[in-house]
């Protein structure tokens, strides 16, 4: 009997028909959005309580049975693909919202919540959670990639917005970190270590994260421009004279044809074009709207349209979060390698319009989108089906990688590492920091059952 037969039948009295080894449901659980190859798991297994999280790690600690935890499948960097000898451990039927003290301003959910549930059942206190990077994510799998978004120029990431964490380790102890409070000087930050481990050093099952008033005024814009180098000089401006933007998001003039196509935005020519909302008390919104149309005019801006109306804001913003499926909607037969790179925001407008030529010189077809008020960026490199595709794709990641990492950037500013950019992390840690992270992943995980394989590079020789 192999191990993973002997884990499943220790765990068969507990799950029943919650264990799954269907081709269906493992072909579900081979893989997440990107672009990497998918592999089968052995079996897939459906946890609805932290205890039972802590059961599965325990047997498949004992057995050396590999263990990827599993949300809404949402990654881009080949974080979920499991082990064909080991188990995908499926959290999305973990969905209580298990309190919300409004006073307080934070609230504690499962990790198979999705940040629309948690924002649907917020909906009549005034609170909303704001971290919000697309797709039907669930919030332990927006932990476990320190997930980011359109609105984290005002409100933060993940980092910013998470409290504290229950985590089951690889032997099956359950940790609380962290807590309610907003500030503690109380032992190693756990939390912060967690958030953005990717499910190799334990699996978050639960989440304390940071709530927000509803803002009582919210107004977009739109604006277009004839050179990419005029709108990203906007967003560097804006953010060098502090104002307090809500969302500001670039599109270069591809990815707004991509998404005119697919969305079907009326109204709009195909040029590099900003998106931007103002969140506050009326007075305030009216205040940043101005001093926002006159940051426009001073950078060649063709018009400057806004609008408080809540339709309007609600189409625009979804097809915002529709640009990576507009991307291979545009070319049905390709697939998307996006790239995620991030750089201090004065290095931002070299970053991208460097990447632009680097994109022209390599033949392909690469949209740029980003959330530029955080100097992050990507490119949704449009991989063709020819044998040589790929290679050509992950040489074009390279060089925009290189460019942002030479300015003092990150391979990453929020899909993180998973499979996709382990190659870069030494380029940009260095060795005795990648060593640390590994004396790290060893002592949390003595068996590497964790996500094996995913993030740390492995040592050469």
């Amino acid at each position: 009997m192999s191990a993973l037969e002997h884990v499943l039948t220790e765990l068969a009295e507990i799950f029943g028909d919650r264990i799954s080894r269907g081709e269906a449901v493992r072909e579900h659980h081979a893989h997440g959005e990107g672009w990497q190859e998918g592999c089968l798991p052995g079996a897939v297994i459906f946890a609805e309580s932290t205890e039972e999280v802590s059961a599965v790690l325990k047997a498949c600690n004992e057995h050396s049975v590999p263990v990827v935890a599993f949300g809404g499948g949402t990654s881009l960097e080949g974080h979920v693909t499991p082990s064909e000898t080991g188990i995908s451990l499926d959290l999305s039927r973990m969905t209580r919202i298990l309190e919300v003290n409004a006073e307080d301003m934070d609230c504690r959910v499962e990790a198979g919540v999705t940040r629309h549930a948690l924002n649907a059942y917020l909906r009549d206190s005034g609170l909303f959670f704001p971290v919000d990077p697309g797709g039907e994510s669930t919030l332990g799998g927006m932990c476990a990639t320190r997930a980011s978004g359109t609105a984290a120029v005002r409100y933060g990431t993940m980092r910013e917005n998470t409290l504290g964490l229950t985590v089951v380790l690889a032997d099956g102890r359950v940790m609380r970190t962290g807590g309610r409070v907003r500030k503690s000087a109380t032992g190693y930050d756990l939390t912060r270590l967690f958030v953005g481990s990717e499910g190799t050093l334990g699996i978050i099952t639960e989440v304390q994260l940071r709530l927000h008033g509803q803002p009582e005024a919210v107004a977009t814009a739109v604006c277009q421009f004839e050179k990419l180098e005029d709108a990203v000089n906007v967003a560097v401006t804006t953010m060098q004279l502090g104002l307090p933007v809500g969302r500001m998001e670039l599109m270069d003039e591809v990815q707004m044809d991509a998404c005119i196509r697919y969305s079907k935005m009326e109204g709009y020519d195909v040029l590099p074009t900003m998106f931007f909302e103002f969140h506050g008390a009326p007075a305030a919104v009216k205040e940043q709207v101005e001093t926002m149309e006159s940051v426009v005019d001073d950078h060649n801006g063709k018009g400057f349209l806004w609008s408080n109306n809540p339709e309007n804001r609600n189409e625009l913003w979804k097809a915002r979060h529709n640009a990576f499926w507009a991307c291979l909607a545009y070319r049905p037969n390709h697939r998307g390698l996006a790239t995620d790179a991030v750089v201090p925001v004065s290095a931002l407008t070299e970053l991208i319009t460097g990447s632009k030529r680097d994109i022209e010189e390599s033949g392909l077809l690469a949209p740029i989108v980003g959330h530029v008020g955080d100097g992050n960026f990507h490119t949704v490199i449009l991989v063709p089906p020819e044998p040589d595709g790929l290679e050509r794709a992950l040489e074009l990641d390279r060089k925009i990688v290189g460019r942002a990492l030479s300015l003092g950037g990150a391979c990453s500013g929020e899909h993180g590492i998973g499979f996709g950019k382990k190659e870069f992390m030494e380029r940009e840690h260095g060795s005795v920091a990648l060593d640390v992270m590994r004396m790290m992943k060893k002592s949390f995980d003595p068996n590497n059952i964790l996500n094996p394989g995913k993030m740390l590079p492995e040592v050469a020789g």
